[in-house]
């Protein structure tokens, strides 16, 4: 499973914020590793520099073998926040899809 990290210009991208969050979203989607080809984050902040509530959001986007891509978002007050949201409704979904694969 490749995972590519994508920021905006008000985020900054740097390596160690990478590596944090690859491997966080690599650790809690380990049991869907085989099903996975790719998973895109994709992070921004909707107010620019402005301070604001809910404003980081993180969009990811998981390329499942053979079958369309899915993608999830979440909004929260910290990028950690954001990509954390995301991967729980990530989870869900594909225990959803995933589950439903294995019973036909």
């Amino acid at each position: 499973m490749k995972i590519l990290f994508n920021t905006d210009k008000t985020i900054s991208g740097d390596e160690n914020q990478e590596d944090y969050f690859t491997s966080l979203i690599a650790e809690k989607l380990e049991r869907f590793q085989s099903q996975l080809t790719r998973i895109e984050v994709h992070l921004k902040d909707e107010n620019g520099k402005k301070e604001g509530l809910n404003d980081i959001h993180c969009v990811l986007e998981a390329r499942i073998e053979g079958r369309e891509p899915m993608a999830v978002s979440c909004e929260a007050d910290t990028a950690k926040n954001a990509v954390s949201g995301a991967i729980d409704k990530l989870k869900t979904a594909l225990d959803t899809v995933l589950g439903r694969l294995k019973n036909h």
